[in-house]
């Protein structure tokens, strides 16, 4: 088989292989504390890289980060090489662009509240049922009245907002307490220590930034920096990722079956997308995940434990990777069973008694075959990766951010006209503009983005209207959205429709 065609993971009695073509199908990456799986989810990433597929990758140790250099001839990794027959393995790095939500150790990642919406961001702000009714009044009185909801301030006006015409607003929306928006208010300061008013806000992250190739055609490998974000604030972190699931399975549009995917996401540590998660937002997630496959997306679950992931999730993995689990406790043992049960059983292998025995490097693994049915599961080693292991250089990341396609894109924040400065009465349009609209542009606003980087902040300008993503054609659900919100802007000039997790569909 052609190396277009599959990836090697790596052998046992028999080569364990990955189809391209199935990479959309998920996966997981499982195994206790120091078996592997890192080293698992950097040769899946180089692979399809160098396939032409781009990656993101969450890198939660730091660790992640070595992808970005060749790798050295290691004893042990020309012996591994050798043992597969892998000759010749040579030593290369795939093309890589550093994130960072803090915008320290890569390019600053930022999406509006208005994207976020009311319920991811009640999750993120631990808010119980009373105070995340109290938030939805806020989003949908910001879209009657046509103010955009931008960064931390912005919400905080509206809360206020809420709160001083209280009487008014509860005839037509419901009751709003002083102390609901008191506690809400409370839950943003607590929010902005942790640092996600460098989230929130512009300009925010296109996702065609996280589609390149490089001039060879190889993916590029995007890698979030979330050591500091994952130790300081997991819900944060956990919220981040599922905003980008639901970003690019409103954006992206249908492909169906593909050669290979178009981008593929590893999402570690992926138990936090679900821990404490109220049931209406777990089941959009898995909603989600079982759709975005046929936008030619692949999410890979990298956790320590099968259970950390719901029934209805883990059923959809096709693709999986299983490194030791110890079976000390119970739960430990219960696990054991869980990953053995999922796997197509091999007459020739105890795959119970496998799981507990695998030494370092070495995985049961078991991939969708020519047909989409699972292969039958296969004890492997796990062959060594082109790119170095471990972490870089504070000096190699810097040369290497420097270096980016999209250096200098998001450095600069935008503050512009939105909800705080419309209700703070400060915003006064400019003498030579047309006609405000009650969107502040004219035309209905996509999620309240996008102003170019080089705009001085706090100039409010009129919204230019979307522009077709370069490169990429309108799907019928975006020509379909687009032709709504302009008919909505026509004709109403203030509701929007939102998306599967609170976003707002967007059709650019």
């Amino acid at each position: 088989m052609a190396e277009a065609d599959a990836i090697l993971l790596g052998k046992g009695d028999v080569p364990a292989l990955l189809l391209t073509k199935f990479g959309n199908r998920h996966g997981l990456i499982a195994g206790a504390t120091g078996s592997g799986k890192t080293v698992t989810l950097q040769v899946l990433a180089e692979q399809f890289a160098a396939q032409g597929t781009p990656v993101f990758m969450a890198d939660v140790k730091g660790d992640l980060s070595g992808i970005a250099i060749p790798g050295e001839p290691k004893p042990h990794f020309v012996a591994r090489a050798e043992l597969l027959g892998l000759d010749p393995h040579d030593f290369a790095a795939p093309p890589v662009v550093f994130w960072d939500i803090f915008g320290e150790q890569g390019h600053p990642v930022r999406t509006t509240v208005s994207e976020i919406g009311p319920l991811l961001l009640s999750r993120l702000l631990d808010l119980n049922e009373t105070q995340g009714g109290v938030l939805n009044i806020a989003f949908r009185v910001a879209d009657d009245q046509g103010l955009l909801l931008l960064d931390l301030k912005d919400l905080r006006a509206m809360l206020t907002h809420l709160s001083a015409n209280a009487k008014t607003i509860a005839a037509t929306y419901g009751n709003v307490s002083p102390a609901s928006v008191g506690a809400i208010q409370r839950a943003l300061l607590v929010l902005e220590q942790q640092g996600a008013d460098r989230f929130l806000g512009e300009p925010a992250l296109e996702l065609a930034d996280l589609l390149r190739t490089d001039i060879s055609g190889r993916g590029v490998v995007n890698i979030l920096a979330a050591d500091r974000l994952y130790r300081e604030s997991p819900r944060l972190y956990a919220t981040f990722l599922i905003w980008l699931l639901s970003e690019l399975f409103e954006e992206l549009p249908e492909i169906g079956d593909a050669a290979r995917p178009k981008l593929v996401l590893f999402l570690d540590e992926a138990h936090l997308l679900f821990a404490d998660a109220p049931k209406v937002l777990t089941e959009k997630i898995e909603q989600v995940v079982r759709l975005i496959r046929s936008k030619g997306v692949g999410v890979y679950f990298v956790t320590q434990n099968p259970l950390d992931l719901p029934e209805t999730v883990l059923g959809q993995l096709g693709n999986r990777v299983q490194h030791v689990l110890r079976a000390f406790t119970p739960r430990d043992q219960k696990a054991v069973r869980t990953a053995a049960e999922t796997f197509r059983p091999n007459p020739k292998l105890d795959t119970a008694r496998a799981i507990t025995e695998l030494g370092v490097g070495e995985a049961l693994v078991s991939c969708l075959d020519a047909k989409g049915t699972p292969n039958p599961v296969e004890r492997a080693f796990i062959r060594p990766p082109r790119s170095r292991v471990g972490p870089i250089t504070p000096d190699e990341r810097r040369r290497l951010i420097a270096q980016s396609p999209v250096a200098g894109r998001y450095d600069r924040t935008i503050d512009r006209d939105s909800a705080y400065e419309r209700l703070a009465g400060r915003a006064e349009p400019a003498a030579d503009s047309p006609p405000r609209g009650p969107w502040g542009g004219g035309a209905v606003p996509s999620a309240g983005r996008r102003a170019e980087p080089e705009a001085p902040a706090r100039v409010p300008t009129p919204r230019p209207a979307p522009a077709p993503r370069a490169g990429t054609r309108a799907s019928p659900t975006e020509r379909l959205v687009g032709n709504i919100a302009s008919s909505v802007g026509r004709e109403i000039g203030r509701h929007l429709i939102r998306g599967v997790l609170g976003t707002l569909f967007k059709g650019r």
